[in-house]
């Protein structure tokens, strides 16, 4: 088997309770975007459950701060929550929808991670990944036959603004 990760995503968020909705989010837009829509419902499920024990395990009126993480690796879809609280360990249920689940200590917080298999004995390398162009925004567009360059005058304020030289050229 190969565990090379071939994609990876993650979302930091502040340990309240609306993190687990935005975890949820999160999950399902990344896995809808890696085209594994039939695994949306067991990673959702997943995801809230390991979001929702970091937030309960946050002491009151000391939010910190957790890290959701989605790797695609080898043959399977990691989910990892970083907690990076060091004083106690979440709680969670060995098992949910199917799915292990651990609780690692990290050097910083604690680390809950569960790994689902990928459907239709896909791997890592064979998700559709989403392709980027390179293009540009409409504004960078619209500016597209404006010179490049710096405006003298402006530059000259500027740096009468800030005490430097008072002869600038270009």
């Amino acid at each position: 088997m190969n565990n090379q990760t071939s994609q990876v995503d993650d979302l930091r968020l502040v340990a309240t309770p609306s993190a687990v909705n935005v975890a949820e989010m999160f999950v399902r837009f990344s896995l809808m975007e890696w085209s594994l829509r039939p695994l949306v419902p067991q990673a959702t499920q997943v995801g809230r459950h390991l979001v929702a024990a970091v937030v309960d395990n946050a002491g009151p009126g000391v939010a910190g701060f957790l890290t959701v993480r989605l790797r695609l690796q080898g043959d399977g879809l990691v989910i990892e929550i970083e907690d990076e609280e060091v004083a106690t360990r979440p709680v969670v249920s060995p098992e949910v929808a199917g799915a292990r689940i651990g609780v690692v200590p990290t050097a910083y917080g604690t680390r809950l991670w569960s790994e689902l298999a990928l459907p239709n004995n896909m791997n890592a390398r064979s998700v559709p990944l989403p392709r980027r162009e390179q293009r540009r925004s409409p504004a960078a567009e619209a500016l597209a036959d404006e010179p490049l360059g710096v405006d003298p005058q402006v530059m000259q304020r500027i740096l009468s603004a800030l005490g430097g030289p008072q002869d600038f050229r270009m």
